[in-house]
């Protein structure tokens, strides 16, 4: 079941690859009731404490798969359901450190129905903020 904020509490943490952190993920819900297509996200961006990531450092994970920012326009027929997480893995060697973490995660996508300004979606972009505690 999904949690009310964007940004969900199951499943922040670091991501391990070949026994080496390579990063740490933060899983994200849509907040549209009719879920997007990957050509209408923008690319997401993420800060940890103060810390921002954004472009290639970021991988969306829908429906176990992965994809990068850059490529999500190439993907037309691969539809995210607002019912299901999306996981935004960021690479960060080491990952982060055990603990608790301000954690924002702004994303924008445009709506079929809606005409968006040019690159923009809805307009100014806020991001969605939540205290985490990261446990492994």
């Amino acid at each position: 079941m999904l949690e009310l904020p964007v940004i969900q509490s199951r499943g922040f943490r670091n991501v391990t690859e070949n026994g080496k952190v390579t990063g740490f993920q933060v899983p994200v819900r849509l907040t549209t009731y009719r879920g997007v297509w990957l050509p209408q996200l923008r690319p997401a961006v993420v800060s940890v404490d103060g810390e921002k990531f954004e472009g290639d450092s970021i991988v969306w994970v829908i429906d176990g798969k992965n994809y990068e920012q850059e490529e999500l326009k190439n993907y037309s027929d691969v539809h995210w359901s607002s019912l299901t997480p999306a996981i935004l893995k960021v690479r960060k060697d080491g990952g982060l450190p055990l603990g608790i973490h301000d954690v924002e995660v702004t994303i924008v996508y445009s709506v079929s129905y809606i005409p968006p300004r040019v690159d923009t979606g809805f307009g100014d972009p806020v991001p969605s903020k939540r205290r985490m505690t990261l446990v492994r």
